[in-house]
């Protein structure tokens, strides 16, 4: 696919495995259920989602040359990504992200990130200096960016010529991972898009409600935090002060990749315009049509 993206979603892109229940899970649980294999990752996650929207995502992450790379290669460009910017490493296996989920929510996963975390920063060469951006003409451009990278790594990205024109969007991978986005803090660069659990690692400290939360991150130095927390209000908040929505209720049928819906319907809807309540409603009702399983994963 030789075509110039409209967005860059730098991170994990890999195989995601999931094993799904209608029964309620408890460790130890042996349940029917179904196993399913198809393409994630936080970046790759963000970037399916874009392209229901009509943008294309440039990729940029590492994929191994081994089958599983190849054919994951394939079913992302047939989901509409561009892939030539992918870091194929002869040398490292393509990464797997397995979870399994019962009718009470996400029981246990295992994100086997290590490849991504090997190619470090060759996965920005594209970027860096390459088709997508130079010395002295960076990117400008909206970037996706997942907290699967390694904190050296997003150090780095802070302190970037490369992603000094970029308007970043970042989200951690995990909870546990949610620290990794301190220096986006302290810089006070880029749109965090985080739950509730996250902004309270960020922040040293539990909330009740996201408001509280999104209001916080901008106070420990955040340029723009919007938190989520399932069902309840998520918030926008800048200097400007908070925005706040309720989402839809609906019937939860699954939640690997609902936060990353929410991000990229988001990014989009602001894309085309939207204002911050616009935008925020728009990413919600996204979000609620992905957890009820209305659309395909």
């Amino acid at each position: 696919m030789n075509s110039a993206p409209d967005i860059l979603c730098i991170g994990s892109v890999l195989w995601d495995v999931i094993g799904r229940s209608a029964s309620h899970m408890r460790q130890g649980s042996d349940v029917p259920g179904r196993i399913t294999r198809l393409p994630g990752g936080v970046a790759m996650n963000i970037a399916m989602t874009l392209t229901r929207f009509g943008l294309k995502p440039g990729l940029l992450s590492a994929v191994g040359q081994d089958p599983n790379g190849h054919e994951l290669v394939d079913a992302c460009e047939r989901l509409g990504c561009i892939t030539e910017f992918l870091y194929r490493s002869e040398d490292l296996p393509t990464d797997i992200y397995m979870a399994v989920e019962g009718a009470n929510g996400l029981i246990a996963a295992i994100a086997d990130a290590h490849s991504l975390e090997q190619a470090g920063a060759r996965i920005l060469a594209p970027l860096i200096d390459g088709p997508l951006g130079q010395a002295d003409a960076p990117w400008s451009g909206p970037v996706a960016l997942d907290g699967n990278l390694t904190e050296a790594l997003l150090e780095e990205i802070v302190r970037l010529p490369a992603f000094r024109a970029a308007d970043l969007r970042i989200a951690p991978a995990s909870p546990g991972k949610a620290e990794r986005l301190t220096p986006f803090l302290r810089a006070g660069r880029g749109v965090l898009y985080v739950n509730l659990e996250e902004a309270g690692l960020l922040c040293m400290q539990s909330f009740d409600d996201a408001k509280t939360a999104a209001a916080a991150l901008i106070e420990r130095g955040a340029a723009r935090a919007l938190v989520t927390d399932g069902g309840k209000p998520a918030a926008d908040a800048t200097a400007e002060g908070v925005v706040s929505e309720c989402p839809p209720e609906v019937l939860v049928t699954r939640v690997t990749g609902a936060g990353d819906t929410f991000m990229a319907a988001h990014i989009a809807a602001e894309l085309r315009g939207a204002d911050r309540a616009t935008a925020l409603h728009e990413a919600l009702e996204a979000a609620a049509t992905y957890v009820s399983g209305d659309i395909a994963s």
